[in-house]
């Protein structure tokens, strides 16, 4: 739900980014390249001088790759997984300069032309970018914890329908337990800096992770952010304003999930999930969050709003830049000590009309806490 929208084998990091290893792979194939390339022009304009010179020559070609093969492990090793680190490595951390990275994801429908796990896929995405950018800073590591797919309140309550394919939520206030709980193992393990990499915009999604977030806090003294849930952050950047034209900003209208935005982003991030009939979608134009309420109400509403027929990967690709290159800003002001607790959050703003949906989400959700009780109770299962 928007509401606002790697190289060496060895190293786990580098293992989960296609795009990392292309990347990387491409920056050592282009440097053989070139090294074939110098190496076909100096042997046809000297031949007669081929053997002494090409020796030098090799041997520089051959330092090069391995100069540029050896930096890239370098920076790699600074990114590493927790879930393939031993006791040693994990005890090796210098803990005042590690940063913890646990990237989240609702799976949450997004209607028939976008997978369930959208946010997770921009959530891998943006938290590999931050990983990079955290450990350019000499001396940083970065420890990625794996993706936790669980999130609260997905789009289709906005709608009153509970249950909805697609959608596999948790309590909120199972929500805030995990992550409260994770905070405690980390603290207790001295860990001081945690980046939470969730955007899925439901408001109370938001709180639960910003009360474990404050609950690190105060307990341990240490520093736990929810990035997506300040508003700084999660309400950048607005690239549709400017790649859309007036005449299709409205009828992109006041959209909250899986629109023009998100169907851009994924075609830019994960486009084998994007089946090709998004360019024939009907719009469901809103144009604020009562419009919305009635237009997911409707019977056969098929879940998502506004207008994901006019996405490109293009839109995608400077969207998802933008808002990374936004994310890794604040990330690194926080390590440089800005104040982000003073900093506002989304959820401390809603729609009066949310309010109302997200209460009524809490009911149902407290409902469910009682049938599961209750059946512990009759079972005897404390």
């Amino acid at each position: 739900m928007s509401f606002r929208s790697n190289a060496s084998p060895q190293t786990p990091f580098e293992r989960s980014s296609d795009s990392g290893i292309t990347s990387r792979l491409a920056t050592i194939q282009d440097f053989v390249s070139v090294a074939a390339s110098l190496n076909s022009a100096y042997t046809s304009r000297d031949s007669l001088r081929q053997g002494a010179r090409m020796k030098r020559y090799q041997r520089f070609s051959a330092a090069g790759i391995l100069a540029v093969m050896f930096f890239s492990q370098q920076v790699a090793a600074q990114v590493v997984r927790i879930a393939e680190m031993n006791t040693r490595q994990i005890q090796a951390l210098d803990l005042q300069k590690t940063v913890v990275l646990i990237p989240g994801g609702i799976l949450e429908e997004h209607g028939p032309y976008l997978p369930s796990y959208a946010d997770g896929y921009a959530d891998d995405a943006y938290t590999r970018e931050l990983a990079k950018a955290i450990v350019a800073r000499p001396g940083w590591t970065v420890v990625l914890f794996p993706q936790i797919p669980l999130g609260n309140d997905p789009a289709n309550t906005i709608g009153g329908k509970t249950v909805f394919p697609g959608s596999y939520p948790v309590r909120m206030s199972t929500l805030r337990a995990i992550y409260m709980d994770l905070a405690n193992e980390l603290g207790d393990q001295g860990l001081r800096w945690i980046f939470l990499v969730h955007n899925h915009g439901a408001p109370n999604n938001h709180k639960a992770l910003n009360q474990a977030s404050d609950y690190f806090h105060d307990v341990y003294g240490g520093t736990m952010v929810h990035l997506f849930g300040l508003k700084p952050v999660f309400l950048c950047c607005g690239s549709k304003d400017k790649a859309l034209s007036a005449k299709q900003l409205e009828e992109e209208g006041f959209s909250v999930h899986a629109g023009v935005d998100e169907q851009s982003q994924l075609l830019f991030l994960r486009p084998e999930f994007v089946p090709a009939g998004y360019r024939s979608a009907p719009s469901l134009t809103g144009a604020n969050f009562a419009d919305l309420v009635r237009i997911a109400k409707a019977e056969g509403w098929p879940g998502y709003f506004g207008a994901p027929r006019l996405a490109t990967a293009g839109m995608g690709a400077q969207e998802f830049a933008l808002s990374s290159q936004n994310v890794n800003a604040m990330a690194l002001q926080i390590l440089d000590g800005l104040e982000y607790r003073k900093i506002p959050r989304y959820a401390d703003e809603m729609d009066p009309l949310d309010v109302v949906g997200e209460s009524a989400e809490l009911q149902h959700e407290q409902a469910v806490e009682k049938r599961e009780s209750d059946w512990l109770k009759t079972n005897k299962i404390q």
